[in-house]
């Protein structure tokens, strides 16, 4: 059991036994907590946190834990009827309205039930994370000189320089900007190169949190479709006369969701494309650091082969670390910089310095590559197994192509599916699934589904995920 389990549990055993004590009564001590449940001073402390943050429990510095006291009176519920017209007033005005439909990216981000297998996870298992390193890192860290002032607002100049390197090229870390993850330095490209109203491209399908963040800028997303070979020059082309748009988005190695790599021959024809059209290319780099052990030698970022900053690349370490461990890149070249900067300096400030020395710390350390390897090794061997299971179980379920990066897989269903009473019934059946429809920013042009492999525990929990997602079909299809 791990840590975090431990706390979840003690939290719970002491909630029921509350009721054991006064309002104001005393609780036992830290001491024989630990001793009556046989679990470390650390679980206790945590657990005790969390009912005071529950309000259930008080505590006081060299006294001890108190059961609270209920609250004098009942809050009055009031009426906020009124916030419907004042959030829509200005909506007629709107060239493309800015409702914020956050449903694409909570599914990945949310925890599923108590014992239903996470094949909607947008992030690394646990048993994947680098936990002890990065708890490592973040102790060496925080003794740094200076690690708890004011960072530069780009960013550590270390980390900057070692972002730069990844990309490759002519790329300088004076190029580079650090950023709180890659959703936010995302949404600080799309506000930093299109306007409200104006169109940008998409590939299609793509990552729904590309679509909302669009929707939210009061961008339109207008697609572009994809192949197993990446975004298809020819309709790229297409799609910069028609729309008149300026930016297009894409993730040229491991697409989310194909999995798609960009092939050698269309690389120099986007960037040639974009630059026809006077239009910035937002490349999202993802998941280069979830490569899988068969994957054999990447290709470099786009950025790293355009002299021209056509290019506005965005890369980060949370995916091959921790959904918690938000350090980002956006490397651009001309005066598409500054606009960034103003931006990202305007909305958020800086990223935290602490969390910039413990990155340092992190890529720095032997552990690294060590984890990066063992990342490689797992992901091949979970995507393996879920390849093998669904060929065994679920022939009917089309796998047009198996990615050798990232951490899902994505499925085409038989004509005539209905996506929503499938995920519905994988539900019931204990196992939690993407359906395809928000992948697409216009009517899909197939049923899909999307499987992640890499959030679960292990390859038996794939298998046994498989088998409920039989026994689902077995009741839609």
């Amino acid at each position: 059991m791990n840590q975090s389990s431990s706390v979840g549990e003690l939290a719970e055993q002491l909630r029921r036994e509350l009721d054991r004590y006064s309002p104001g009564g005393k609780l036992p001590s830290s001491r024989a907590l630990v001793e009556r449940y046989r679990v470390s001073p650390v679980t206790v402390s945590r657990a005790l946190a969390q009912l005071s943050a529950e309000g259930l429990v008080v505590t006081r510095p060299g006294a001890g834990a108190f059961r609270a006291r209920p609250y004098a009176a009942q809050v009055p519920v009031g009426d906020t009827s009124w916030q419907e017209v004042a959030l829509s007033a200005d909506a007629a005005a709107e060239l493309v309205p800015r409702t914020v439909d956050a449903a694409g990216v909570t599914v990945s981000l949310a925890a599923p039930p108590p014992g239903v297998l996470e094949f909607n996870g947008g992030y690394l298992h646990p048993s994947l994370q680098p936990e002890r390193a990065m708890a490592a890192a973040l102790a060496r860290a925080g003794r740094r000189p200076g690690a708890w002032g004011r960072p530069p607002l780009e960013g550590l100049a270390e980390l900057r320089e070692w972002f730069a390197r990844g990309i490759g090229g002519a790329v300088t870390a004076a190029e580079v900007l650090i950023a709180a993850g890659g959703q936010a330095a995302l949404a600080t490209a799309l506000r930093a190169l299109a306007p409200p109203g104006a169109p940008v491209l998409v590939e299609s399908p793509t990552y729904p949190g590309m679509l909302a963040l669009a929707r939210a800028a009061g961008v339109r997303p207008v697609p572009v479709p994809v192949d197993p070979d990446g975004v298809r020059p020819d309709l790229l082309a297409d799609a910069f006369r028609a729309s008149g748009a300026r930016v297009f988005v894409c993730q040229p190695l491991f697409q989310n969701p194909t999995g798609a790599v960009l092939a050698p021959g269309r690389r120099a024809e986007v960037l040639r494309i974009a630059r026809e059209a006077g239009a910035f290319v937002v490349e999202d780099d993802f998941v280069r650091r979830l490569v899988h052990a068969d994957a054999g030698p990447l290709p470099r970022p786009l950025a790293a082969d355009d002299p021209d900053g056509v290019v506005v690349h965005v890369g980060s370490l949370t995916k091959a670390t921790s959904p918690s461990f938000r350090v980002s890149a956006l490397a651009a070249r001309g005066p598409v910089l500054e606009r960034l900067r103003a931006i990202q300096v305007v909305d958020s400030f800086f990223v935290p310095r602490p969390l910039q020395e413990a990155a340092l710390e992190l890529v720095g350390s032997p552990a690294w590559p060590r984890h990066l390897r063992a990342v490689s090794a797992g992901l091949k061997e979970r995507r393996d197994a879920m390849t093998g299971a669904l060929a065994g179980s679920l022939p009917e379920l089309a796998l047009p192509h198996i990615p050798s990066g990232g951490y899902h897989l994505w499925l085409r269903l038989p004509d005539g599916t209905d996506e929503s009473a499938l995920a519905a019934a994988a539900l019931r059946a204990g196992v939690a699934l993407t359906p395809g429809r928000p992948y697409f920013s216009a009517e899909p042009p197939a049923a899909h589904l999307r499987l992640s492999f890499a959030a679960v525990a292990g390859t038996g929990e794939i298998a046994e995920g498989v088998r409920r997602l039989r026994a689902a079909c077995d009741e839609v299809l």
